[in-house]
């Protein structure tokens, strides 16, 4: 029987079932196509790093042995529809039985059931055999509970998957979460070693997006292209995070530094996000490390990146599944602004923003911190509406697919949700940007000036925005403290807060 097995970008998986035994009567079929191109804005080293591994994945299945079509971008045949392409070869080699693994992503799945439901031929979805969860554990974990915590969760799957555990029940370590030990600023010391880097020549791929007039964003070193793209590539960027940078990751996981992209990060989330690497074998191997060299490496450095994966990234994803559709167009504190000309150009005197932006457009890349405390806490502040601010992130970062990023944006970084993600919004005046990383030091504003036209933007649009939502606020107890200053403040005082974040909001650009 002619079987058709369909493989999206993101479904790089070399350890998957699928691929035990080549069969030839089983057709692979990948493709790159403006379906993908399309839906949004993307980095150019986002769509390069995608098409490089899907080539490269399609060069293993073929030496394998495995039957594999694959289109690209700009091959003949290509319809640049998913649908098209599928009807086109089945109808072509006659298949009688079509196969996919469930998508990531919501608006693929929807797509591929409805094909498959007017299909008079056999279907059947598989499991990508990525995740420790399936789509809907989460969902059951917290059935009847009045509200989520991340942290339980956490909690439940170190005992279930027995990671970090001194016994069935107790943490090694004695605590769950070093959360409180991963807050330091770096100031030039530990050294930082040199990220595992390539010097990749990808300037066919970069010509064929070109001549394809695809539009993209953001910049790209197209013959020292510097994400890894294969398997092995992914294995050396695992590796050497071990030997390297772990030993200080949790220390530094949140700082910020002018002179450093990546300070002691992984650079795993591409190698696992389009499944070249698995979340169990990163885990293993990063856990490995600590058990063998116990005196050099405090567990609070490896627990901080366990909770990353194990919790953060499993959690997003049962969030996802448990909230879409509604949940992309969540807007609860109604913010309505649009995005500011310097997200796409890093052009503003506000050192932080002008330096995490320019990074991500330069390495398409920006650490949680970053994206949550730097780009996302001025959105908010700025009350953009999380379709402008989705829309930018799913597209300026190699690792953002829309299971992923949405939750973080929309919940974790917007409180677009209301609360579904994250129990208070995560805002901040400059006191806190000051406090992680170097990037006030040489502001054109001066982050410990409160009024006037020389301060911080960010500390007026921070009283300015708890004055504007107090409504949405008033029944959260998190937020009692920050409440009761607004509420102590000089009326005087916050009114000119108020109008001098009034001229940011009407102006973004000028500042």
């Amino acid at each position: 029987m002619k079987k058709l097995r369909f493989l999206l970008g993101d479904q790089l998986n070399h350890k998957h079932s699928w691929f035990s035994s080549a069969d030839k009567n089983t057709i692979y079929f990948m493709a790159e196509m403006r379906q993908e191109t399309d839906y949004t804005v993307h980095h150019i080293q986002k769509m390069v790093a995608f098409f490089a591994s899907m080539r490269n994945f399609y060069e293993h299945l073929k030496s394998k042995g495995h039957q594999v079509i694959y289109y690209e971008i700009d091959a003949e045949e290509n319809k640049q529809d998913l649908l098209k392409n599928l009807q086109q070869l089945i109808d072509k080699y006659e298949i009688k039985k079509f196969e996919y693994q469930l998508p990531d992503e919501y608006r693929l799945d929807e797509q591929l059931k409805d094909f498959c439901s007017n299909l008079e031929i056999e279907t059947e979805a598989f499991d990508t055999e990525h995740f420790y969860t399936s789509r809907t554990d989460l969902a059951e974990f917290y059935e009847g509970k009045k509200e989520m915590t991340m942290e339980y969760f956490y909690r439940n799957m170190r005992k279930k998957h027995s990671i970090l555990m001194q016994n069935e029940k107790n943490p090694e370590g004695g605590k769950w979460n070093f959360d409180k030990s991963n807050r330091k600023k770096w100031k030039g010391q530990p050294e930082i070693p040199h990220e595992k880097g390539f010097r990749k020549d990808v300037s066919k791929i970069v010509e064929q997006i070109k001549q394809q007039d695809i539009k993209t964003m953001g910049s790209i070193q197209e013959k020292n292209f510097n994400w890894p793209t294969s398997r092995p590539d992914c294995l050396k960027v695992l590796n050497y995070f071990c030997e390297n940078l772990l030993i200080h990751f949790g220390d530094y996981q949140d700082a910020m530094h002018t002179d450093q992209i990546y300070l002691f990060h992984s650079r795993l989330s591409f190698a696992m996000n389009s499944k070249m690497l698995s979340p169990q074998e990163v885990i293993e191997k990063v856990v490995d490390t600590y058990h063998d060299n116990k005196s050099e490496i405090d567990i609070s450095q490896v627990e901080g990146f366990v909770r990353q994966i194990l919790g953060w990234r499993e959690y997003m994803r049962g969030i996802y599944w448990k909230e879409m559709p509604g949940y992309r167009r969540s807007n609860k504190l109604d913010n309505q602004h649009q995005l500011p000309d310097f997200y796409w150009t890093a052009k503003t005197k506000m050192n932080c923003l002008h330096h995490s932006i320019k990074q991500s457009l330069d390495e398409a890349y920006a650490h949680h911190i970053q994206r949550l405390m730097i780009t996302g806490n001025f959105a908010l502040l700025a009350q953009i509406h999380p379709d402008e601010v989705d829309a930018w992130y799913l597209g300026i970062y190699i690792d953002a697919i829309e299971w992923v990023e949405m939750p973080n944006t929309r919940g974790m970084s917007q409180f677009a949700d209301g609360g579904i993600v994250a129990t208070k919004p995560y805002v901040s005046s400059g006191s806190y940007i000051n406090k992680m990383s170097n990037y006030c030091k040489d502001c054109h504003y001066n982050v410990n000036k409160k009024e006037g036209e020389e301060a911080c933007p960010f500390n007026s649009l921070y009283w300015n925005f708890l004055d504007d939502k107090r409504e949405h606020f008033k029944d959260n107890q998190r937020m009692n403290m920050m409440m009761s200053l607004l509420n102590k403040m000089n009326p005087e005082t916050l009114k000119n807060h108020k109008e001098h974040a009034a001229d940011i909001l009407k102006n973004p650009n000028k500042y």
